[in-house]
């Protein structure tokens, strides 16, 4: 008996984790439609049957309007929101221009919850919605404070996932909040302790792990669960 080809959907594949999770899924025989805001030279040169390439503005309401026309007819397995911004994330939180600290807010915290609600129903039944958030987002482990605008908008975005899932109590997908681990990106720097591949690598374990669950978690790479 043959099985239907699993189908991804990652937002925010431009580089980084994002572009380590087009190639994991596709070497592991998924197919993956994956998302670009603008030029991605990254993900560009990949030449694999079974990706496609789209781009959308996870901010702007009618590009991702536009973008799920374009996929009408598409059903996915999984919908992983990486998309993210780190913008003076390193400076106090008195430090941050205001307009900075709304930027950072909308665009971890907000669009990512908005896009949820855009693909919800084309999520297959069994299948995972999932949203790239970071150890700094658990309260339960801010003990030594720091990257605050950063940290306080994965916390926002933990309990607007929450809250979207107490919306969707009826939904037969199930959530996940993800911690990619400390990842040597552009925006993990060059110190960290894994490389892309290793916690993409992880990342898609949790993932194909929880394949037919319904519930709620926020696990890191290694599939451990991280305390809210």
């Amino acid at each position: 008996m043959t099985h239907p080809q699993r189908h991804a959907l990652i937002v925010g594949a431009s580089r980084g984790i994002g572009l380590g999770l087009v190639e994991t899924f596709l070497e592991r025989g998924w197919k993956v439609t994956a998302t670009r805001r603008g030029a991605a030279p990254g993900l560009e040169r990949l030449d694999v049957q079974g990706l496609r390439v789209e781009t959308v503005d996870i901010d702007d309401d009618a590009s991702v309007a536009a973008l799920r026309e374009r996929l009408a007819r598409e059903r996915f397995d999984l919908v992983f929101v990486v998309a993210g911004v780190l913008i003076e994330s390193d400076k106090p939180l008195p430090a941050v221009p205001r307009a900075v600290h709304a930027q950072v807010y909308l665009t971890n915290a907000v669009s990512p919850i908005l896009f949820a609600d855009a693909f919800a129903d084309r999520l297959a039944p069994g299948g995972t919605l999932a949203f790239m958030s970071s150890g700094l987002g658990s309260v339960g482990l801010n003990t030594e404070g720091g990257w605050e605008n950063y940290r306080a908008s994965k916390a926002a975005l933990n309990t607007n996932a929450r809250s979207f899932a107490a919306r969707h109590a009826a939904r037969d997908f199930g959530i996940l909040l993800l911690h990619p681990g400390w990842v040597a990106t552009d925006m993990g720097g060059a110190g960290a302790d894994l490389d892309v591949a290793t916690s993409a690598a992880g990342l898609a374990d949790v993932i194909e792990a929880s394949a037919g669950r319904t519930d709620l978690a926020f696990r890191d790479h290694r599939g451990e669960t991280l305390p809210w």
